[in-house]
Protein backbone atom coordinates (compact mmCIF):
# COMPACT_ATOMS: atom_id res chain seq x y z
CA UNK A 1 0.00 0.00 0.00
CA UNK A 2 3.30 2.47 0.82
CA UNK A 3 4.11 2.38 -3.54
CA UNK A 4 0.19 2.95 -3.83
CA UNK A 5 0.71 6.38 -1.64
CA UNK A 6 4.08 7.06 -3.31
CA UNK A 7 2.83 7.12 -6.49
CA UNK A 8 -0.39 9.31 -5.60
CA UNK A 9 1.68 11.83 -3.95
CA UNK A 10 4.21 11.83 -7.02
CA UNK A 11 1.34 11.95 -9.60
CA UNK A 12 0.39 14.80 -7.47
CA UNK A 13 3.35 16.65 -7.09
CA UNK A 14 3.72 16.31 -11.04
CA UNK A 15 0.18 17.84 -11.56
CA UNK A 16 1.39 21.17 -9.15
CA UNK A 17 4.44 21.59 -11.88
CA UNK A 18 1.70 21.67 -14.47
CA UNK A 19 -0.07 24.69 -13.11
CA UNK A 20 -3.59 25.62 -13.31
CA UNK A 21 -3.67 23.54 -17.23
CA UNK A 22 -2.43 20.35 -15.72
CA UNK A 23 -5.97 19.26 -13.88
CA UNK A 24 -7.82 20.25 -17.21
CA UNK A 25 -5.99 18.23 -19.51
CA UNK A 26 -5.88 15.53 -17.34
CA UNK A 27 -10.08 15.54 -17.98
CA UNK A 28 -9.44 16.13 -21.37
CA UNK A 29 -7.58 12.78 -21.57
CA UNK A 30 -9.96 11.22 -19.52
CA UNK A 31 -12.41 12.34 -22.19
CA UNK A 32 -10.48 11.34 -25.18
CA UNK A 33 -9.54 7.45 -23.69
CA UNK A 34 -13.11 7.16 -22.50
CA UNK A 35 -14.04 7.56 -26.07
CA UNK A 36 -11.58 5.70 -27.66
CA UNK A 37 -11.80 2.39 -25.26
CA UNK A 38 -15.92 2.87 -26.89
CA UNK A 39 -14.80 3.07 -30.34
CA UNK A 40 -12.45 -0.10 -29.81
CA UNK A 41 -15.53 -1.87 -28.12
CA UNK A 42 -17.96 -0.81 -30.40
CA UNK A 43 -15.97 -2.04 -33.78
CA UNK A 44 -15.69 -5.07 -32.50
CA UNK A 45 -18.94 -6.27 -30.33
CA UNK A 46 -21.41 -4.33 -31.66
CA UNK A 47 -20.87 -2.98 -34.97
CA UNK A 48 -20.42 -6.54 -36.92
CA UNK A 49 -23.96 -7.24 -35.70
CA UNK A 50 -25.71 -4.05 -37.40
CA UNK A 51 -23.65 -5.12 -40.40
CA UNK A 52 -24.73 -8.63 -40.45
CA UNK A 53 -28.47 -7.27 -40.14
CA UNK A 54 -28.21 -4.70 -42.67
CA UNK A 55 -26.18 -7.07 -45.39
CA UNK A 56 -29.27 -9.49 -44.34
CA UNK A 57 -31.80 -7.02 -45.24
CA UNK A 58 -29.85 -5.98 -48.46
CA UNK A 59 -29.90 -9.60 -49.37
CA UNK A 60 -33.28 -10.31 -48.82
CA UNK A 61 -34.60 -7.45 -51.59
CA UNK A 62 -35.04 -8.92 -54.78
CA UNK A 63 -34.58 -5.82 -56.53
CA UNK A 64 -31.01 -5.08 -56.15
CA UNK A 65 -30.78 -3.02 -59.76
CA UNK A 66 -33.28 0.20 -59.82
CA UNK A 67 -32.82 3.45 -59.24
CA UNK A 68 -34.76 3.19 -55.88
CA UNK A 69 -32.79 0.21 -54.86
CA UNK A 70 -29.49 2.08 -55.08
CA UNK A 71 -30.80 4.90 -52.87
CA UNK A 72 -31.80 2.31 -50.30
CA UNK A 73 -28.68 0.99 -50.23
CA UNK A 74 -27.05 4.27 -49.91
CA UNK A 75 -29.22 5.00 -47.01
CA UNK A 76 -27.82 1.59 -45.54
CA UNK A 77 -24.59 2.01 -45.89
CA UNK A 78 -24.90 5.85 -45.14
CA UNK A 79 -26.48 4.71 -41.15
CA UNK A 80 -23.91 1.88 -40.94
CA UNK A 81 -20.84 4.50 -41.23
CA UNK A 82 -22.79 7.06 -38.96
CA UNK A 83 -22.92 4.69 -36.33
CA UNK A 84 -18.95 3.24 -37.08
CA UNK A 85 -18.01 7.04 -36.61
CA UNK A 86 -20.02 7.30 -33.69
CA UNK A 87 -17.80 10.40 -31.72
CA UNK A 88 -15.05 10.31 -33.89
CA UNK A 89 -15.61 14.39 -34.58
CA UNK A 90 -15.47 14.77 -30.69
CA UNK A 91 -11.76 12.65 -30.83
CA UNK A 92 -10.70 14.74 -33.83
CA UNK A 93 -11.64 17.87 -31.52
CA UNK A 94 -9.83 16.98 -27.94
CA UNK A 95 -6.92 15.70 -29.39
CA UNK A 96 -6.47 19.60 -31.34
CA UNK A 97 -7.73 20.81 -27.77
CA UNK A 98 -4.50 19.37 -25.81
CA UNK A 99 -1.56 21.40 -27.42
CA UNK A 100 -3.50 24.86 -27.22
CA UNK A 101 -4.28 24.36 -23.40
CA UNK A 102 -0.62 23.16 -23.31
CA UNK A 103 0.20 26.65 -24.62
CA UNK A 104 -2.20 28.55 -22.63
CA UNK A 105 -0.39 26.48 -19.77
CA UNK A 106 3.00 28.14 -21.24
CA UNK A 107 1.69 31.66 -21.30
CA UNK A 108 0.74 31.30 -17.87
CA UNK A 109 3.89 29.97 -16.67
CA UNK A 110 6.33 32.48 -18.66
CA UNK A 111 3.96 35.24 -17.14
CA UNK A 112 4.88 33.80 -13.71
CA UNK A 113 8.38 34.13 -14.77
CA UNK A 114 7.50 37.78 -15.99
CA UNK A 115 5.79 38.50 -12.87
CA UNK A 116 8.62 37.29 -10.71
CA UNK A 117 11.20 39.19 -12.44
CA UNK A 118 9.04 42.24 -11.66
CA UNK A 119 8.91 41.85 -8.09
CA UNK A 120 12.27 40.41 -7.54
CA UNK A 121 14.42 41.50 -10.68
CA UNK A 122 16.76 38.67 -11.73
CA UNK A 123 18.11 37.71 -8.09
CA UNK A 124 14.86 34.93 -7.69
CA UNK A 125 16.01 32.40 -9.85
CA UNK A 126 14.02 29.93 -8.08
CA UNK A 127 10.16 31.93 -8.29
CA UNK A 128 11.46 32.25 -12.34
CA UNK A 129 12.18 28.70 -12.46
CA UNK A 130 9.21 27.74 -11.18
CA UNK A 131 7.29 29.35 -14.29
CA UNK A 132 9.56 28.05 -16.70
CA UNK A 133 8.82 24.67 -15.06
CA UNK A 134 4.91 25.13 -15.38
CA UNK A 135 5.58 26.51 -18.98
CA UNK A 136 7.93 23.36 -20.35
CA UNK A 137 5.51 20.79 -18.19
CA UNK A 138 1.81 21.98 -19.41
CA UNK A 139 3.16 21.67 -22.37
CA UNK A 140 4.82 18.40 -22.18
CA UNK A 141 1.14 17.18 -21.01
CA UNK A 142 -1.05 18.59 -24.08
CA UNK A 143 1.66 17.02 -26.11
CA UNK A 144 2.10 13.81 -24.74
CA UNK A 145 -2.11 13.79 -24.54
CA UNK A 146 -2.21 15.03 -28.25
CA UNK A 147 0.21 12.46 -29.55
CA UNK A 148 -1.23 9.11 -27.56
CA UNK A 149 -4.53 10.16 -29.13
CA UNK A 150 -3.59 11.22 -32.66
CA UNK A 151 -2.70 7.54 -33.77
CA UNK A 152 -6.04 6.21 -32.30
CA UNK A 153 -8.38 9.22 -34.36
CA UNK A 154 -6.92 8.82 -37.88
CA UNK A 155 -6.60 4.68 -37.09
CA UNK A 156 -10.56 5.29 -36.73
CA UNK A 157 -11.00 7.32 -39.45
CA UNK A 158 -8.72 5.14 -41.92
CA UNK A 159 -11.07 2.44 -40.44
CA UNK A 160 -14.24 4.46 -41.57
CA UNK A 161 -13.12 4.80 -44.95
CA UNK A 162 -12.30 1.28 -45.11
CA UNK A 163 -15.58 0.04 -43.93
CA UNK A 164 -17.08 2.48 -46.19
CA UNK A 165 -15.42 0.23 -49.35
CA UNK A 166 -15.90 -2.97 -48.12
CA UNK A 167 -19.79 -2.62 -47.91
CA UNK A 168 -20.02 -0.73 -51.14
CA UNK A 169 -18.33 -3.79 -52.13
CA UNK A 170 -20.11 -6.71 -50.30
CA UNK A 171 -23.86 -4.36 -51.39
CA UNK A 172 -23.47 -4.94 -55.00
CA UNK A 173 -26.09 -3.36 -57.55
CA UNK A 174 -26.86 -5.78 -60.09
Amino acid sequence: MGSLEVYYEETLAFMELGGAVAWPLAMVALMMWYIIIDRFWFTAVEYPKRRKEALDAWFQRTDHSSWYARQIRAEMISKLLVSYRGSLLVLVNLIAVCPLMGLLGTVMGMLEVFDAVAISGNSNVRAMASGVSQATVSTMIGMVIALSGLYFGERFRRGTESERRKLEDLMVTS
